[in-house]
């Protein structure tokens, strides 16, 4: 496959601050990718590097086949994680201005933004000015800016940040759609649980640093099975016996646990059992928080703080 994204030894910081520590990575055109991390990671950081807001102190960025950032300019499309856009003007008239700005005619632009404007039933609000929209609809206006041109690919900080459970799978849907036509998509979050359903490929960073990279369903697959997760009501402490337990992550009402090399999963559910009231018991394959927190080696205060982030 061709590379979409290529970077190679990319560093920066800030004074005392390593932001972004030697990256390298490849993300495949018309791939989903995803940046992982907890608040402080480097995901930002390393966005606006690949968009030349900030250049890299060390390193080399090559984006669709272009390291020249005002070759690839109209190729790709950019949803920062601090929103803004023109809060003065119409919805529609702002769409066909930011789509003109891509060398997109005013013609073709109103249709596309139409067609848009339904999907996300917006509609009626495409005379409406941006700043009487609500804050979720204003992030759909601007989710619509940034693929309305039909870029190449798309960079997405943060993409379903302030979207209810509603929105964030209609824009899962979308950039699956959008994939499949062959758009490369690379976005950031800190929400494993959508990463696990929509990317293709991964890196997760920690303090400014790549800890891990690869095909979603490699990295999985190295890490083995066995995993169990379990819903309850009452209060859990077995998965505390290291003889049974050999790691853990507890949110109170949702309990996933690996067991001890030789215990089988039997003996977890009896023990639990004896314990707390089970709604749900399954044995599966490791999710991607519990690979992160075992990847950077977490334990403690820390542990529980990063698992907070990143769930």
């Amino acid at each position: 496959m061709n590379e979409a994204l290529k970077l190679e030894g990319v560093s920066k910081s800030y004074a005392e601050v390593k932001a972004v520590q030697h990256l390298d990575l490849v993300v495949n055109q018309g791939a989903v990718y995803g940046l992982l991390g907890p608040n402080g990671a480097g995901k930002t950081t390393a966005i606006r590097m690949i968009m030349d807001i900030i250049k890299p102190d060390t390193g080399q960025i090559t984006l669709l086949g272009e390291t020249d950032p005002e070759v690839r300019r109209n190729r790709i499309g950019y949803l920062p994680e601090e929103r803004g856009i023109y809060r003065k003007m119409k919805v529609k008239e702002l769409l066909v201005y930011l789509a003109q700005l891509r060398d997109v005619s005013a013609g073709e632009a109103s249709q596309r933004a139409d067609r848009w404007l339904e999907r996300f039933s917006l509609t009626q609000r495409a005379n409406d000015k941006v700043e009487a929209l609500s804050k979720g609809n204003a992030q759909k206006v601007q989710f619509i800016g940034t693929v309305l041109h039909e870029p190449e690919a798309v960079i997405l900080d943060e993409p379903f940040s302030g979207f209810d459970p509603v929105n964030v799978d209609l824009v899962k849907n979308i950039l699956l759609e959008l994939r499949d036509g062959g758009m490369t998509i690379i976005f950031s979050t800190h929400q494993m649980e959508t990463v696990e359903k929509l990317c293709d490929s991964i890196c997760l960073m920690h303090n400014g640093a790549k800890v891990l990279e690869g095909p979603l369903a490699k990295v999985k697959a190295e890490r083995g099975s066995g995993s169990i997760q379990i819903e309850y009501d009452g209060r859990a402490t077995f998965h505390q016996d290291s003889s049974l337990v050999r790691r853990f992550d507890d949110s109170g009402r949702f309990l996933e646990v690996v067991p001890t090399e030789g215990v089988s999963p039997q003996q977890i559910l009896s023990r639990a059992q004896s314990e707390i009231e089970i709604r749900r018991f399954q044995v599966m394959e490791p999710s991607l928080q519990q690979i992160f927190l075992e990847t950077v080696g977490v334990v403690g205060e820390e542990r529980a703080r990063l698992s907070a982030e990143v769930q």
